[in-house]
């Protein structure tokens, strides 16, 4: 992409957005809509079309169908956020997370690749390997296929002179997170009810990063081609346990409940790494602004003010 278009704002601008619908979508096409882009959003479910925002319908794997939606759009910048998102170790998951994780993805760069002058953003993921130390070992099938997917943009970009970026995203939370199983909405919402959220040992060390942050960061990245073909991480380069967030978030409902420990056994193999954001800064001028005592509060009053009616269900995953 030329240095003229990349230096300019985002009004008018065609962006396309894949998993729009997700957590981290709905945010981004928020924070692109407020910006003046014109997005197209992809969906795997149909949707309305919205002021701004052209939604189709994709599955994620038909490239016919996407090469018609970049012929429509001629994006600029595509974010590729469609994700298979768990860290489930069972058999079952192997192939679903290859379809959803991979395929897309190498969907999505071969699109860009033969349209041409379009920068792709992937949306990576902490559980790849990574660093020098790290053991060459995913630790789930959602790591290994984020991991293929990366390579397959670093290939991209060095073999078809594709403008990749890769965003290795940390542990995201937030207002309207919709898998409430995850830790901070099943906490907020036990929490509020007065139930003692039942938790694993605590003892996990986690980057946690709130959802418009990894928003504007998303966008730096969009914006500029300086890390092209690498890794740029969106953490807070913060560690909190598991247990310190669960008991953050009851002390914030104020209502004498504490967390259960060792209610639910640990998983194995988990990932414990810390966002590099000074040189995400140096790349893109990106840092996160939302500290975790200040996102914990946002996400508890939202999730208490939007708290369905039946008691939550008693399960915690990162």
């Amino acid at each position: 992409m030329s240095e003229e278009r990349d230096n300019k704002g985002w009004a008018g601008r065609s962006v396309l957005v894949t998993g729009a619908s997700g957590f981290i979508g709905r945010a981004l096409v928020r924070h692109l809509g407020a910006q003046g882009a014109r997005t197209t959003a992809l969906s795997r479910t149909a949707r309305e079309d919205e002021p701004g925002v052209a939604w189709r319908q994709w599955d994620g794997r038909d490239s016919s169908a996407l090469e018609a939606v970049f012929s429509d759009c001629d994006p600029e910048v595509v974010f590729h956020l469609a994700s298979v998102v768990h860290g489930r170790r069972e058999l079952e998951h192997v192939l679903p997370t290859l379809e959803g994780n991979l395929l897309s993805a190498v969907a999505i760069l071969t699109a860009a690749a033969k349209a041409g002058d379009c920068r792709v953003v992937l949306a990576g993921s902490l559980e790849e390997p990574s660093g020098p130390d790290a053991a060459p070992v995913p630790a789930s099938p959602y790591a290994a296929s984020k991991w293929a997917a990366s390579g397959y943009g670093r290939m991209f970009h060095a073999l078809y002179g594709v403008d990749v970026a890769i965003a290795r995203i940390f542990m995201v939370y937030g207002p309207a997170q919709p898998d409430t199983k995850k830790l901070v909405p099943y906490a907020c919402l036990a929490a509020g009810r007065g139930e003692a959220p039942a938790l694993m040992s605590g003892g996990r060390l986690v980057d946690w990063i709130y959802v418009d942050d990894v928003a504007e960061g998303l966008l730096a990245l969009g914006a500029s081609h300086v890390a092209d073909g690498r890794h740029v991480d969106l953490g807070t380069g913060v560690h909190v346990t598991t247990g310190d967030v669960a008991e953050k978030i009851c002390a914030i409902a104020g209502n004498g409940v504490r967390p259960e420990f060792g209610a639910l056994p640990d998983r194995p193999m988990e990932q414990v790494r810390l966002a590099d954001v000074a040189t995400a800064e140096a790349l893109t001028g990106w840092r996160p602004r939302v500290g975790i005592d200040e996102g914990l509060a946002r996400t508890y009053e939202w999730f208490t003010a939007h708290a369905p009616g039946e008691p939550a269900a008693k399960k915690e995953t990162t």
